[in-house]
C-alpha cells in the first residue's frame, strides 16, 4: 500500500469511525428488546439459541417456550437445560402430523400459560417465544393476548420471537426484526436432516 493510499484509507476509516461514535452516543435508552427471527429461511430458532446461549454466558437468566417441534430431540435444549435455562414444550410435533385442531389448541395453550408467567417474570432477562408465529396463523393464541403480554412485561426484559409469517402488528411494535431468505435448502435436494446440525 502506498503513502497516499494509506491516507485516503485512514481518511475513510475516520470517518467510518466518527458515524459509529455518533450513533452509540446517540443510543441512550436502555430496555429490553423485542426481536423477531422470521421469514421462510433456515436459522431463525437457531438464531435465537444462540443469543439464549449468549445471555447465559454473561450470567444472565433466560426460558424459552417451544411450540411445533415439541417431539423432536433438541440439542440446544439438551445444553441449555443443564445450564439453568427452563424449557416449557408444546410435545404435539407438528400440527400436519396431528391434524387434530382441538388436541392441538389445548396444548399450544397449555404452553402459551408458561409463556405468560415468564413473560411477568422480572427475574428473566430473556424469553423466547420458539415458533409462536404459527400458533397465531392457526388461531390457537389470540394475538391480541400476545401483544398484551408483550407490553406489560418488565422492562428489562427481552423477547425472541421465530417462526415464518410474523404478523405485522408484532413486525411494526419489534424493535428487531430479521427476516431469514432462503437461497437454497439441503432437503429440497433430497438431503436428509442432521442431528447436530439441523436439530
Amino acid at each position: 500500500m502506498t503513502i497516499q493510499s494509506n491516507d485516503r484509507y485512514q481518511q475513510r476509516q475516520q470517518k467510518i469511525k466518527q458515524q459509529v461514535d455518533s450513533r452509540v452516543a446517540a443510543a441512550t435508552e436502555d430496555r429490553g428488546l423485542l426481536i423477531i427471527c422470521t421469514g421462510n429461511g433456515k436459522g431463525k430458532s437457531t438464531a435465537a439459541f444462540g443469543t439464549v446461549t449468549r445471555a447465559v454466558g454473561h450470567g444472565q437468566k433466560a426460558a424459552v417456550t417451544q411450540f411445533i417441534k415439541g417431539t423432536w430431540e433438541c440439542g440446544e435444549r439438551n445444553l441449555l437445560s443443564r445450564n439453568g435455562v427452563e424449557f416449557q414444550v408444546m410435545a404435539t410435533g407438528f400440527t400436519w402430523d396431528t391434524q387434530d385442531k382441538e388436541s392441538d389448541t389445548l396444548a399450544a395453550q397449555e404452553v402459551w400459560q408458561h409463556s405468560k408467567r415468564m413473560l411477568s417474570d422480572p427475574s428473566l432477562d430473556l424469553v423466547v417465544l420458539d415458533e409462536i408465529t404459527y400458533m397465531i396463523t392457526y388461531g390457537y393464541i389470540v394475538l391480541n393476548e400476545l401483544i398484551d403480554a408483550l407490553q406489560q412485561r418488565p422492562s428489562g426484559q427481552t423477547v425472541i420471537i421465530t417462526g415464518r409469517g410474523c404478523h405485522r402488528n408484532l413486525v411494526e411494535m419489534a424493535d428487531t426484526v430479521t427476516e431469514m431468505r432462503s437461497v437454497k435448502h439441503a432437503f429440497e435436494h433430497g438431503l436428509q436432516a442432521r442431528k447436530g446440525i439441523d436439530w
